[in-house]
């Protein structure tokens, strides 16, 4: 694949606001209340007012439409809503989509939203148990009959073949699953808060499928994140300094499926990821060296080893060595596996903080954070940077 281009959107939009519930197993109230708390408290992190806002972004496994949500919070006409696809993979995607109708006025205040019961409503991790036929559904069809049922173990496929590439045991994985529960255990709204781990829990913890044990598994939550986007100089008089997406960009690579891209010359790597690094760099005009604080998207723990080697943080099959020697402040929220799985929105919520100076477990100085989406399937990410 050639170099992108860069493209125009780098600088022009912002996040001025971040809103979220309390993450939690059994949230005893609906999606869509959950949904509306998140908006309502990311517009009153901005300092805006649901009549301020003219456009929605979602995600399409959202069981809140956007103009449920619109009505619910006491908005008005609507000029652009939106719904990105598979799954996690869509979560920086949604503040891209809200960048572009900014940038292209289509606009002028955009929330980006994900609620859901996902631990005591619809588990995504219990797996395919019914699915209506489509094309999509045709690749689960060369995998389903022969036992990969779950997300886990279709991950395992990949994650089995990266240990046997480089010459690696199971326990490399846990290298991410500890950084990730020491900075929960200091994160007062984690759901693993106090709760950190070694490495020898790690490799304690029972097999779900192997190579993967349950503490390579990321949690299942109850709970709502929303994002404001808006142009950044109306970002510039409101509440917070805005947090400028210097970068965003989507990546699908060849052969991709949903997590079971099987069929690929090599097994090792995330070429969608690869391809949102390429446009990323491009775009921003930055480099591995110049990111402060790193937010990855860990639903598997193999597969934030295989992110830092697309990105260029290190060579292929040296990641594990990378993250156990802190070289990148890495999911400084206690990622999915620590904080909560909002399918990735809660992330990006972090990279906003981080930029702030707001985070519990704040990096000194960081004025650039890298956000990655659900990997596996397509996928997005943002660069973002502090004004200025």
């Amino acid at each position: 694949m050639s170099i992108p281009a860069r493209d125009t959107l780098a600088g022009r939009a912002a996040i001025a606001g971040i809103g979220a519930t309390e993450f939690s197993k059994d949230s005893g109230r609906s999606e869509l209340r959950l949904a509306v708390e998140a908006v309502r408290a990311a517009l009153d992190d901005a300092g805006l007012a649901p009549a301020d806002v003219d456009g929605m972004v979602t995600f399409t496994m959202d069981t809140n439409p956007e103009i449920t949500v619109a009505q619910a919070c006491g908005m008005g006409e609507l000029s652009f809503f939106s719904r990105v696809h598979y799954g996690g993979g869509a979560a920086c995607a949604t503040v891209l989509q809200a960048a572009l109708a900014v940038v292209t006025g289509m606009a002028e205040v955009v929330v980006c939203y994900r609620a859901f019961n996902e631990r005591s409503g619809r588990r995504f991790g219990a797996g395919v148990q019914h699915r209506e036929p489509s094309a999509e559904g045709v690749a689960l069809g060369w995998v389903l009959p022969f036992g990969l049922l779950t997300p886990a173990s279709w991950v395992a496929m990949a994650a089995q073949r990266y240990l046997h590439a480089y010459g690696l045991a199971p326990e490399v994985f846990g290298q991410v699953a500890v950084v990730d529960r020491k900075y929960a255990a200091t994160n007062p709204a984690a759901y693993f808060h106090g709760r950190p781990i070694t490495l020898a829990e790690h490799a304690a913890s029972r097999w779900v499928v192997e190579p993967l044990r349950l503490l390579d598994c990321c949690q299942e939550t109850d709970g709502g994140q929303a994002i404001v986007v808006t142009s950044v100089e109306r970002a510039r008089d409101l509440a917070h300094p805005p947090a400028v997406i210097a970068a965003a960009a989507q990546g699908a690579g060849r052969a991709q499926e949903q997590m079971t891209s099987f069929y690929r010359d090599d097994l090792t790597g995330l070429p969608e990821m690869g391809a949102v690094a390429r446009r990323l760099w491009r775009t921003s005009g930055l480099a591995p060296a110049d990111i402060d604080v790193g937010i990855l998207y860990d639903h598997f723990t193999p597969f934030v080893l295989m992110q830092l080697e697309e990105f260029g943080f290190c060579g292929k099959g040296e990641a594990a060595d990378f993250v156990a020697a802190e070289r990148l402040p890495l999911n400084t929220h206690g990622g999915q596996l620590g904080e909560a799985y909002l399918h990735g929105m809660n992330g990006i919520a972090e990279a906003v903080r981080q930029l702030r100076g707001t985070a519990v477990n704040q990096i000194p100085g960081a004025a650039r954070t890298l956000v990655t989406a659900g990997t596996g399937v397509p996928t997005s990410g943002l660069v973002l940077a502090a004004d200025g």
